[in-house]
């Protein structure tokens, strides 16, 4: 009998490190070559992993919720196979520890195999674990922000006082339940919180008639099946396009650390869409070379992806721009927030019959909002309202979208 220990692979697209999403497997289960084990989750998409021998379990890298580097030892298999590595052999924390200087004293080899994105050593690792600090909390002040035992301990002593307070509130009532963030929550609001912070969003709200739009679209529908009934979207998503042959600077990602604005002449569209793991923005790349009927399909493929989990890496990266809509529930106005690192994001209001004056006289219209946020350290506020205009005008009068210039 040997030990096997499997590291956590290359997940794709530079990816460094993992949150664990999902055990499938637990301590002491027996598992075949192949067999599912676990569920990793990037900030791109949940990522399945397999067992790469038949063996044994006999431990596991973290809890869910927790992070993994690439590299860093997931599970460890006891195995038949004499040839297998031992898990000595495979765990390279310790070496790494040890580079800044600072020997990896007093920790044990689950602390050893369990890294996280703080650099540090298992010592103070367990020192932490067991004081109950969230090391991401703490500023390192060794080589490359590396987190020492005295600036573990001055944050214990800073905290001190705030925790014996916190000793003196009122326990919360039995029937609180407390959610621990974690998985594509935990990532909704970390991209949530970084776009906020670090975007200026300028919002722009318009209403549109969409009378003959909705009356085009009540006409095709007659002749189609029941899967290819079209919606609003896709007209929205081929009216984006068009106008941003005017207005490239919105179909733009920025490059924070280059400092550079990206345009692009394709329109990869992000289609945002609830799932029962939170919001997802599936991609459907290269929208403004699709037909309407082309483009419907591919948003309902792409949507359907996203929300049974099915969808490949690719079809959850790369949008260019983005378009949410509530559907019914849209309400009048929204402020949607962009989609690092896109730069415009277009809120699709619901559509509402409501009466409008038109020539003088009032009339019931079919009026829909559309609510959207640009970053305007990129998109000055009358290039945003102009862009939003030139869709208005497109929507209004639906067969310009089909018109070829």
């Amino acid at each position: 009998m040997s030990e096997y220990v499997f590291k956590l692979p290359d997940l794709g697209e530079g990816t460094v490190e993992a949150e664990i999403a999902e055990w499938m497997v637990k301590v002491g289960d027996v598992v075949s070559e192949e067999d599912p084990v676990g569920a990793m989750l990037t900030d791109k998409a949940a990522v399945e992993v397999s067992a790469p021998v038949s063996g044994r379990v006999i431990s596991l890298a973290g809890e869910v919720g927790e992070t993994i580097t690439v590299g860093a030892p997931l599970i460890v298999f006891e195995t038949e196979d004499a040839a297998a590595p031992t898990q000595d052999k495979a765990i390279e924390a310790p070496a790494a520890a040890a580079q800044d200087g600072q020997q990896p004293d007093g920790g044990d080899a689950a602390d050893t195999a369990q890294t996280t994105k703080v650099l540090t050593s298992p010592s103070v690792r367990k020192m932490a674990r067991e004081a109950g600090v969230d090391l991401g909390q703490i500023k390192g002040s060794g080589p490359k922000g590396r987190i020492l035992q005295s600036d573990l301990r001055a944050f214990m002593a800073a905290a001190a006082p705030a925790a014996a307070k916190a000793k003196d509130r009122v326990a919360p009532s039995a029937d609180v339940d407390a959610v621990k963030v974690v998985g594509l929550r935990r990532i909704i609001a970390e991209r949530m919180s970084e776009a906020n912070r670090e975007i200026p969003h300028f919002a722009y709200v318009e209403e549109v008639d969409v009378t003959a739009l909705e009356s085009l679209r009540r006409h095709l529908n007659e002749s189609a099946g029941d899967d290819e009934k079209l919606t609003l979207l896709p007209f929205i998503g081929l009216a984006l396009a068009r106008a941003l042959q005017r207005f490239p600077q919105c179909n733009a990602l920025y490059d924070a650390e280059q400092n550079v604005i990206n345009r692009y002449r394709a329109v990869h569209l992000g289609i945002a869409t609830q799932t029962a793991d939170g919001l997802k923005v599936p991609v459907v790349k290269n929208s403004d070379s699709r037909s309407l009927k082309d483009l419907a399909g591919a948003i309902r493929r792409v949507s359907a992806a996203a929300r049974d989990n099915t969808a490949k890496r690719e079809e959850l990266t790369g949008s260019t721009i983005t378009i949410t809509s509530l559907g019914r529930a849209g309400g009048i106005v929204t402020t949607p927030v962009i989609n690092l690192p896109e730069v415009a994001i277009i809120g699709v209001n619901k559509a509402v019959d409501r009466p409008v004056v038109v020539n003088g006289q009032i009339v019931i219209r079919t009026m829909m909002n559309l609510s959207s946020s640009f970053d305007h350290r990129f998109v000055d506020g009358y290039d945003a309202a102009m862009m939003i205009q030139e869709v208005k005008h497109l929507l209004e009068q639906p067969a310009t979208i089909f018109m070829t210039d």
